[in-house]
């Protein structure tokens, strides 16, 4: 019995991670606000009945999707902050690390991008809540490095936060030049160690 029944389940997430794919494949030409779940249910070649054995709805779907594509970069966030090497070591390391990220999943780099400000609230505050703590997270590194003795818990938020604002600007411009030349690629990357340079020299003098 236990055997049939870890048959079941195994054929169970396998739909549902199917769902979740053709869901993704699809949201890369609409948004999700006008998705149909008979849309992904075609794509994945089932009853649209059988939709609701995994989500809600498509807004449940997408608070799922949010997940997927933010939930496994928190440890890769707190990392690229608390690394080691000088101020220009670690902007290179993070601005490679996003690069990377973004050729290995475009799909949910540009789901994130279109739904943060999109039409679906549930998706909205998923992906509201996955940077809160992003944010969280980089304070908790930012507050362990030297140069910021004295500062404020709301301070290291709000420079936490600007760090975690930038490098999802970075991402979406890195999505946006992955059909261009090389060079506009090497632009996006100049860019944005700029950008986080000066958000740096901000951090030295911010309380002169």
């Amino acid at each position: 019995m236990s055997h049939t029944l870890g048959i079941r389940q195994a054929q169970k997430q396998k739909t549902r991670q199917a769902l979740l794919d053709a869901a993704l494949g699809l949201l890369e030409e609409q948004s999700l606000s006008s998705l149909g779940l008979r849309e992904v249910t075609r794509a994945v070649g089932v009853a649209p009945t059988a939709f609701y054995r995994h989500f809600r709805s498509t807004a449940d779907l997408g608070v799922e999707l949010v997940e997927e594509a933010l939930g496994s970069l928190h440890p890769m966030i707190g990392s690229t902050v608390s690394a080691t090497g000088d101020s220009d070591e670690r902007i290179t390391r993070a601005v490679n690390l996003i690069a990377r990220h973004v050729d290995a999943y475009p799909a949910h780099v540009r789901f994130i991008a279109r739904e943060r400000h999109g039409g679906v609230q549930p998706v909205r505050e998923a992906i509201r809540r996955q940077l809160a703590r992003f944010a969280e997270e980089v304070k908790v590194a930012l507050a362990g490095r030297p140069e910021s003795a004295g500062w404020s818990d709301e301070d290291l938020l709000m420079l936490a936060g600007l760090y975690v604002d930038q490098m999802l600007m970075t991402a979406s411009q890195f999505l946006e030049a992955m059909e261009g030349p090389a060079e506009e690629r090497e632009r996006v990357a100049r860019t944005a160690a700029r950008r986080l340079r000066l958000v740096g020299i901000g951090r030295h003098h911010w309380q002169d």
